[in-house]
């Protein structure tokens, strides 16, 4: 699945990345906890509510190139400059993160787990 298509199924928002919507994914994680984050072994697209520049930070140092914040949260002007340094795709939509799990797997997006 395309990051484009990851947009259309969510109505959401590029705030930074446009240049990577053809960038294919195949699999998400879903986490508040960056401790989590932490602990994966691929690089996933991580969803998630923590809409902070702890989240970029942790983005990262984990290697993953692809945020959804979800329930309408917007990353700062802070977190899109130190994003776009690190060449990361920032993406926001209203769902909750059940539902936007929920789109993406019915849509043919696989769970790290």
């Amino acid at each position: 699945m395309t990051l484009r298509e990851i947009v259309k199924i969510l109505n959401a928002t590029v705030c930074i990345g446009e240049n990577h919507l053809d960038d294919e994914v195949t699999k998400a994680f879903a986490s508040d906890l960056m401790s989590d984050v932490l602990t994966l072994k691929e690089t996933p697209i991580l969803i998630t509510g923590l809409c902070n520049i702890q989240t970029i930070r942790t983005c990262d140092m984990a290697c993953l190139q692809v945020v959804v914040f979800v329930r309408n949260k917007k990353p700062t002007e802070d977190m899109i400059e130190l994003a776009e340094e690190n060449d990361m795709i920032l993406i926001g939509c209203e769902y909750s993160m059940f539902k936007t799990c929920g789109l993406l797997y019915e849509a043919g997006l696989n769970p790290l787990y």
